[in-house]
């Protein structure tokens, strides 16, 4: 498992490095999001789908649970928040979005740690200040490991 730290002080920055690593992603590939309300999930995946090439604005799922955006892949965004059980996320298509043709980014990922797949790009956000944020990114896996290394080249 590869790890890496890296600090954002400003949403801009935190967007900048979602779109990196959209830049790399590919069909089918799984990244999980964690952290308090206001830590950056959304700002990242706001980032993501700029890599993604998708000029939609990409806004919190915590509503209605999936958005889905269309760009060089589709970004399948899935807030769990709202959700209390396995058997509710599983109601919502869970396993057809993971294992579907796009990207599937997940907020409140460790509210499902027991049913999503071990491998994934695990992404904690962490308050250092009002703008300054602590963004550890864990790869699970060959391939996340591999986006990891190429991403931390130009992070």
């Amino acid at each position: 498992m590869a790890i890496l730290h890296i600090q954002s002080n400003s949403p801009k920055r935190t967007q900048e490095i979602g779109s990196i690593i959209g830049k790399l992603t590919k069909p089918n590939d799984l990244i999980l999001l964690s952290g308090i309300l206001g830590s950056g999930k959304t700002c990242l995946t706001q980032g993501i789908a700029r890599g993604l090439d998708i000029n939609e604005y990409t806004l919190s799922p915590t509503f209605v649970l999936v958005r889905e955006y269309y760009g060089r892949l589709q970004l399948y965004h899935i807030d769990l928040y709202r959700l209390d059980s396995s058997d509710d996320m599983m109601s919502i298509g869970l396993d057809d979005y993971i294992y579907g043709n796009g990207v599937c980014v997940i907020e409140w990922a460790e509210k499902g740690a027991n049913i999503l797949p071990a491998s994934n790009l695990s992404i904690q956000f962490s308050y250092l200040s009002h703008h300054e944020r602590d963004i550890q990114i864990e790869a699970h896996g060959e391939r996340y490991e591999q986006l990891l290394k190429t991403a931390a080249e130009s992070l």
